[in-house]
């Protein structure tokens, strides 16, 4: 269309543009002016010569004719404009194209004034554009910080996760978000509604009526999302008890003829790669349910990778937007709308159950148990055995 767009005459792009933006009905002139970046004056234009009929004039404006922009006739508004902003600009000192200002545009217009240079905010809009200031949104994409074997462990991932494709054993990628509160709180996003919805305007926990823990287990290859909602702590059993309430629901039906299960997680938080406490309890649950636990942690400041970050907790969190969370129900029944054009379920369970916090590690714990680590790395990537396997092994 773009290409069409500019192989015209000026009368006929004009026409070309009001016709496409009629054609697409309300909100049209809006999205032609964005794709074929032309002012809606013109597309008005457009359509009033539409409306009028056939045209029998011939002529057509020569090319750079008609007036000049404001950009090209004034004097050293180049050079002005720099100077407004030099002292309004920063930038990152490793990398001196990444520069941004604090300046509106009407503050740079009010600015110029001053400097004898008199235009109006579109013009600044133009000299923003020509000089590459494009308005962005932060990105959280820097790690604070390098781990050793970073790069290491990802190759291991990735060969790791290559392996189990090719078998019938399931992937999954486990983590939990942040605790939210039950009650009339604020909440970020906006629904359509008749009425203001009115909420506290503190959010004190001790008008809380509870908590929901979301600890969610997205299956890779299915693309199918288990999350359990927990009312009481975050702590490893909780974590192994969201596994094994997966493992029972999907996982046992879906692989019959699984007999290891490949989990991906970061190594904080309930699931801690540093902890004894959470492979205590792993190694309850490969107990219970008698299949062993592939485990392999994305190193410190790298939980961003983590599959279950970008394929199921953005689409949760768009889908209870906006809502006030009144109830657990009300939690549950909005995390199993989310969804995806590529096919992504969700189902949601709620445990009860009140966890105990601060637990220590069993005694005679580490002599015993039936994990097995990898000679590299062996801090992230180790497997849980049920103790009769182990006793196979051995």
């Amino acid at each position: 269309m773009v290409k069409l767009f500019n192989s015209l005459s000026e009368k006929d792009r004009r026409r070309f543009a009001a016709f496409e933006a009629r054609r697409l009905g309300h909100g049209g002139i809006k999205y032609i002016m964005e794709v074929l970046g032309c002012d809606d004056k013109t597309i008005k234009k457009g359509l009033l010569e539409l409306d009028s009929g056939p045209s029998f004039d011939l002529r057509i404006r020569k090319k750079g004719s008609g007036r000049k922009r404001s950009i090209e006739t004034i004097r050293n508004i180049d050079e002005t404009f720099l100077k407004v902003l030099k002292n309004h600009t920063a930038g990152d000192p490793m990398n001196e194209n990444v520069k941004w200002t604090n300046l509106t545009q009407k503050e740079i217009s009010e600015k110029m004034k001053e400097e004898r240079v008199n235009i109006s905010v579109t013009v600044v809009k133009q000299l923003l554009h020509k000089h590459g200031f494009v308005k962005r949104k932060q990105q959280k994409n820097k790690t604070m910080k390098y781990s050793a074997g970073r790069d290491e462990q990802f190759k291991i991932i990735n060969s790791l996760r290559d392996s189990y494709e090719k078998t019938g054993n399931p992937i999954i990628s486990v983590d939990a978000k942040k605790k939210e509160q039950i009650g009339n709180f604020y909440r970020e996003g906006t629904v359509y509604a008749k009425e203001p919805i009115q909420t506290y305007d503190h959010d004190f926990i001790k008008f809380s009526s509870g908590v929901v823990i979301p600890h969610g287990v997205y299956d890779i290859k299915r693309n199918t999302g288990f999350v359990n909602i927990g009312t009481s702590h975050e702590t490893a059993e909780f974590a192994t008890d969201s596994l094994f309430y997966w493992w029972k629901e999907e996982g046992e039906k879906n692989y019959p003829n699984a007999n290891s299960i490949l989990m991906l997680c970061d190594g904080g938080g309930s699931n801690s790669s540093r902890h004894y406490v959470f492979k205590e309890a792993l190694q309850k649950l490969v107990n219970k349910i008698n299949i062993e636990i592939r485990v392999a942690h994305y190193p410190p400041y790298t939980s961003k990778y983590n599959p279950i970050e970008h394929r199921l907790f953005p689409h949760i969190t768009r889908a209870c937007k906006g809502v006030v969370f009144k109830s657990v129900e009300l939690v549950k029944t909005l995390i199993e709308k989310a969804k995806t054009s590529k096919g992504l379920k969700v189902v949601a369970n709620v445990i009860n159950k009140v966890y105990e916090t601060g637990k220590k590690v069993a005694e005679g714990f580490k002599e015993n148990m039936g994990i097995l680590f990898d000679k590299f790395l062996p801090k992230w990537n180790y497997r849980v055995v049920p103790e009769k396997k182990k006793q196979e092994v051995i």
